[in-house]
């Protein structure tokens, strides 16, 4: 203390004027203070070592004044003394790592440490210890109960969708300002390969996924790497040594030189700066034993004294709880992405049609998620100039609607080269399919164009009926007899036929065109049949309109177009 400090003059003069009301000498009654308080005092020299202790603080730790005295303090407490010499900033310590191993203490013991000055010099520090609480099993109860209720209320907000973005989002936002100012959240791409956690190595690139800042903190550093950014770790950061350790570092109350340390690259070192930052806590994301990503917290000088030890607990045990839901949805997009890539393969371009029928084709994923379908079309060249349109879509989604798509379009090409009319291909398809019990239903709709006799043959699987364009007339959608899914098993499919007129477009779509969620499908296809297409254009052109007439802007599941047009004979 400073003796120009009118404090320290106000407190000398109340300590004479106490020991001359008790009769007795100053340095005397300080020392009886000091002996008999109730809470531990202890000093410690510039070089850590035990120099004085009350009776208090032996009584409290089970440690005897003389097993103490002359020996240093070592480890991670040593590391916190430090700085409170080198800074003079009080700091928490925990009693465990402060004290030999042999303790006897019952009660948890909260340690306080202040550097100790006179005439402007630091002599050492002076620790103050208490037990944390008078009732320790009540302490310990309403912790725990204050903890599940924070990982109730986490497991609720946190892994809501599929979407790794969305769930990482949910995550930084349950942190902040709960149990940090500033949260990021890196994962490894769904692509990247995992390793065990904790298997050393080279630190892996993370791709940031998501952040969240306290409202008190002004601005968003434009340092910090956005999501959808790269990170590239300094090796010896404190999150370069949580992803090869697997394990959680925390780094309190830094001093500019510790943080430049602990920073993980010069631009969140600049970030840190501008924030105020001065204690870290990098936690990994592990799930089923594999390092997925990382949860990197951080607080400000302003608003605690850094991450304790329960923090680091109740964090870990946190991001252990999410790192499932964002495996979940790691594992999850990877399989839609491969569904998606496996369905383009499988997808090309319909057979080339007759050169008396013009063809066109679409096919939209699903805009609101990466959520692939079984939705296919295909066409067969018949002898005679015939030609047969196929719609399918295949029940479910993912992988598995993708490869049963691509085995009913095979087995639809084979049953179509025996040249049998559109009723008999679905009943051959509907049998072959039936005979494996892990197939999956799936509508289908054929329609045979024959030009040279003008006419449509049509039979339904259970699709939804074809819309037949011509100039200058209402859309009609055309009553085909719908027969059951193929793979029933039941049978009864069939056809019926319908003027082929130059000139006129046959249209075959599946559901997610027309179909929405809680609509009557009545009302659906209602609205497919008001819409006023460009008929005698281009069929891309005519494509592109009915998807602006009918899809919004996030389709609900997949889109497949077919529109097909007799060429008028020259």
């Amino acid at each position: 203390m400073d003796p120009a400090d009118p404090e320290r003059h106000v407190a000398e003069g109340l300590l004479e004027a106490a020991a001359a009301e008790l009769g007795v000498d100053g340095a005397e009654l300080l020392a009886a203070v000091t002996d008999q308080a109730p809470t531990g005092l202890a000093l410690l020299d510039r070089r850590l070592r035990w120099c004085y202790l009350n009776p208090a603080l032996a009584r409290l730790t089970g440690h005897p004044e003389a097993q103490l005295l002359g020996s240093a303090v070592h480890g991670r407490a040593a590391e916190t003394l430090r700085r409170v010499l080198s800074d003079g900033r009080a700091r928490t310590v925990a009693a465990n790592s402060l004290l030999p191993p042999r303790g006897s203490w019952q009660r948890p013991l909260a340690v306080l440490a202040r550097r100790l000055e006179l005439n402007g010099r630091a002599l050492g520090v002076v620790l103050a210890v208490t037990t944390a609480d008078l009732a320790p099993d009540r302490h310990d109860l309403e912790h725990a109960r204050a903890r599940l209720t924070l990982l109730d209320a986490a497991a609720e907000r946190i892994g809501t969708t599929l979407d790794i973005g969305t769930t990482c989002t949910e995550l930084a936002e349950f942190a902040v300002p709960r149990l940090a100012d500033l949260a990021t959240i890196d994962v490894l791409p769904p692509d990247a390969a995992v390793r065990d956690s904790g298997s050393g190595g080279s630190v892996p690139r993370l791709r940031r996924t998501a952040m969240a800042q306290a409202p008190q903190l002004s601005g968003t550093p434009t340092e910090l790497a956005r999501p959808g950014e790269t990170i590239r770790y300094r090796p010896g950061s404190a999150a370069a040594r949580c992803l090869t350790t697997g394990k959680p570092v925390a780094a309190n109350q830094l001093s500019p030189e510790e943080l430049a340390t602990a920073a993980a690259d010069p631009a969140t070192l600049a970030a840190y700066q501008a924030l105020g930052v001065d204690s870290l806590l990098e936690v990994p994301l592990t799930a089923r034993g594999q390092l997925i990503g990382m949860l990197s917290l951080a607080r400000t000088a302003d608003t605690s004294a850094g991450f304790l030890d329960d923090d680091v607990v109740l964090v870990e045990d946190l991001a252990g709880r999410a790192a499932l839901s964002i495996d979940n949805a790691r594992r999850y997009t990877r399989s839609q992405g491969i569904a998606l890539e496996l369905q383009r393969a499988l997808l090309a371009e319909p057979g080339s049609p007759h050169p008396n029928l013009e063809l066109a084709s679409r096919y939209l994923p699903s805009g609101t998620s990466s959520v692939v379908g079984g939705d296919w079309y295909e066409s067969v060249r018949l002898p005679f100039g015939r030609t047969l349109l196929v719609m399918g879509d295949v029940m479910g989604h993912g992988v598995e609607a993708a490869v049963d798509m691509s085995s009913y379009r095979s087995m639809l090409r084979y049953v179509a080269s025996m040249d049998l009319p559109p009723h008999r291909i679905l009943r051959q398809l509907d049998t072959l399919i039936s005979e494996n019990e892990s197939s999956r239903p799936a509508t289908c709709l054929l329609a045979l164009a024959d030009p040279a006799r003008q006419r449509w043959t049509l039979s339904s699987a259970g699709h939804l009926p074809p819309a037949l364009l011509g100039e200058d007339r209402p859309i009609e959608l055309l009553d085909v007899p719908t027969g059951p899914p193929l793979g029933t098993g039941l049978g009864g499919y069939q056809q019926t036929s319908r003027e082929l007129q130059p000139g006129q477009v046959l249209l075959l779509y599946t559901d997610g065109l027309v179909e929405r969620r809680g609509e009557d499908i009545d009302t659906s296809l209602a609205r497919l049949a008001a819409l006023r297409l460009p008929v005698g254009g281009a069929l891309d052109e005519l494509l592109d309109a009915t998807l602006h007439g009918l899809t919004p802007q996030a389709a609900e599941d997949d889109i497949a177009l077919l529109a097909a047009r007799a060429r008028v004979r020259s």
